[in-house]
């Protein structure tokens, strides 16, 4: 379907080929800064089982709405493979597999991914362990921001441009860590640790901008003008909100961004039903993009029904299952 709409509307469906990967770092900064957010003022986080039960939570929050998406691409891969050979669909997945996805460890044993979306679920689940590990291993968040910084610049600048890493936390730090230097630097409630961070932040941008000077990496640069924006608009929204009625247009952020997740999931399983019944169809021998495009949306529209039901069934319920 990419395919054909892109005969239809060439130059938007190149940039989507070649930089719609590039909102990952968009993802990552925020990540990094809610995450931040959150651990940051957890009490105790620097005892042992205080750190290790937020990881295992924070596991048992992805798993939940991840393994019923996995098991749903299983079956609509299993259908796409009567109509359609093709690389985006696989081999017949094994149990192993399936095994490894459910522990986030296929892109560590070098497994093909079961969804196109399983590898960023791992990698974000590895983030969160390492801050929460980081947190509860440093005694003051000053030692924080110098560990924080020297990963983050070490990432950017070796880790992040070779592709043996990117099934490990390394590989994404360098985004992540500016997320959470933004939350330092803006809200957390010491003086001295915002100073610190905002520094730090400032000397990023100028390694950041050295080596651009040698090779432009657009990445790094989008991650940190994202990290930037945080500290300067990031607590906007939530201002004065017993004073204000939200408008219509909040309401539907709100209301996209909880199952955003379930909607991320879920999105590849429509993919391969509407593309094969594109391909099952006929359709593909048209070479229309118009009807290629209609077919994109109708899947996006799946993605978001299927995510509204995902989200009440099973991932509100599982949110009961902590330690």
């Amino acid at each position: 379907m990419a395919e054909d709409a892109r005969l239809l509307l060439p130059q938007v469906m190149t940039c989507l080929f070649e930089y719609g990967r590039y909102a990952v770092q968009i993802f990552l900064v925020m990540g990094g800064y809610l995450a931040a957010q959150s651990l940051t003022h957890t009490r105790d986080i620097q005892n042992p089982r205080t750190a290790l039960k937020l990881i295992l939570n924070r596991y048992l929050r992805l798993c939940a709405p991840y393994v019923v998406a996995l098991l749903v691409t299983l079956v609509c891969a299993w259908v796409a493979r009567f109509w359609v050979q093709d690389e985006f669909v696989g081999e017949s997945e094994t149990l192993g597999q399936f095994l490894a996805h459910l522990f986030f460890l296929q892109g560590v044993l070098g497994l093909d991914s079961i969804s196109a979306g399983a590898w960023y679920v791992a990698i974000d689940w590895q983030l969160y362990a390492v801050l929460a590990i980081m947190l509860g291993v440093f005694p003051s968040f000053r030692s924080l921001i110098w560990v924080s910084t020297m990963l983050i610049v070490a990432s950017l600048l070796y880790f992040n441009r070779l592709s043996d890493y990117d099934n490990y936390f390394i590989y994404f730090i360098g985004s992540y860590g500016l997320g959470v230097l933004a939350q330092l630097a803006k809200n957390y409630s010491d003086p001295t640790v915002n100073r610190l961070a905002t520094l730090f932040i400032a000397l990023i941008g100028l390694v950041i901008l050295a080596a651009s000077f040698h090779q432009l990496w657009i990445r790094n640069i989008l991650a940190y003008l994202v990290a930037l924006i945080l500290i300067l608009w990031g607590d906007y929204a939530y201002k004065d909100q017993k004073h204000i009625k939200p408008h219509k247009v909040v309401n539907a952020i709100l209301w996209g961004s909880r199952r955003s997740y379930c909607a991320f999931l879920l999105h590849f399983s429509s993919i391969l039903l509407a593309n094969t019944i594109y391909i099952a169809w006929g359709m593909n021998q048209q070479h229309n993009g118009m009807l290629a495009l209609a077919m994109m949306l109708l899947a996006l529209a799946a993605s978001w029904i299927a995510a509204n039901y995902l989200y009440r069934l099973v991932e509100v319920p599982s949110r009961h299952f902590k330690l």
